[in-house]
């Protein structure tokens, strides 16, 4: 995929926090691109810079964080050193986001059909009443079951999943080409998050493109176009979903598949694979490749200098034993589920 193919095109990000005279990269020289109608997934451990990434393709990396880069590129515009208000008024316009946590999201004392309707008087030139329309109809759009009594009801009155479904209906009120989607089904029991994932579908089907922000890997399974691995702040492999699950490149991408749980035929306990060690900190980050203390494949050249990103048909991967991967196990430490 080209620039000129793209819809969102992040190119060389990286995100530093600043300690005194020293310079911290949560995410460092990130490049990646999205599709009209594509569901690009981003995963990794908790502290691997995924929300950050998210954050920042708004402009809301919080302070004293920084994004730079070559670029964040919304439809060909370059988002990064844009003036605040002009970035505010794409944000929720041309480029959305769902957050994790809908209820800390929504303004407890409005309404959800008036934040709704704010959202669209803050972006387009129209009457209260055509607005008062299309959230109505946007509520429908989202499924969510006697519209026009939930209109006029605030967000405590509604469960966790209808509260995301309000909180995509803001998110779709003024048609954005993107849709960021941070962690949209946590806390949702798998009926309802089966339910959310569906409607983020039937968006991409309608041509949107989507970031996917997760860390389960069933969800990327059965919805994602694209998948991007990221680990101390560095992508370290990117492909196709099918490919990516069928022939995993980096170590770290198959430690993560080796740790989801399996139903076992016959049922009976099964041995859940785990990753030793934990991603390391900002301010710790080992010499080399980040990943190496905790590979079971890591070599001393592993250490001596950060692999190069290699990029393949279709992908990449950052692990100079990428190519011996399926010769030794990459997680070797286990235990009982």
């Amino acid at each position: 995929m080209t620039h000129r193919d793209s819809v969102l095109a992040v190119d060389d990000l990286s995100i530093v926090f600043r300690q005194g005279a020293r310079a911290l990269p949560a995410v460092r020289n990130l490049s990646f691109q999205v599709g009209r109608g594509e569901t690009l997934a981003i995963v990794g451990e908790s502290g691997c810079g995924k929300s950050l990434t998210a954050l920042s393709l708004l402009g809301l990396v919080p302070r004293p964080g920084r994004a730079e880069g070559r670029g964040i590129r919304l439809e060909g515009r370059n988002l990064l050193g844009l003036p605040a208000e002009e970035l505010r008024r794409l944000r929720g316009g041309r480029i959305s986001m769902i957050f994790q946590e809908p209820m800390t999201a929504l303004n407890p004392v409005l309404t959800v059909g008036e934040q709704i309707v704010e959202t669209i008087l803050d972006h387009e030139p129209v009457r209260r009443a055509a607005a008062r329309d299309r959230a109505l109809a946007l509520l429908e759009r989202v499924h969510i079951p006697d519209p026009v009594r939930r209109f006029g009801e605030h967000p405590h009155r509604l469960s966790g999943g209808m509260r995301q479904r309000v909180m995509i209906a803001m998110a779709l009120a003024c048609s954005p080409a993107v849709l960021v989607a941070d962690e949209p089904t946590t806390a949702l029991d798998v009926t309802i998050q089966a339910q959310i994932l569906d409607l983020i579908d039937e968006l991409k089907q309608a041509g949107m493109a989507v970031v996917l922000i997760t860390h389960d890997l069933g969800v990327v399974a059965g919805h994602a176009d694209r998948v991007l691995v990221m680990y101390a702040g560095r992508k370290v492999e990117e492909q196709a979903a099918a490919s990516l699950f069928a022939a995993p490149l980096h170590p770290y991408t198959r430690g993560l598949i080796a740790a989801r749980p399996r139903l076992r035929p016959g049922g009976g306990r099964q041995r859940l694979a785990e990753i030793p060690g934990s991603v390391p900190s900002l301010a710790g980050m080992p010499a080399g490749c980040a990943f190496a203390p905790r590979c079971a494949l890591a070599t001393a050249a592993c250490t001596a200098a950060e692999p190069p990103l290699a990029l393949l048909d279709g992908g990449a991967v950052a692990c100079i034993r990428a190519g011996e991967s399926d010769a030794a196990p990459a997680v070797p430490h286990a235990r009982h589920a």
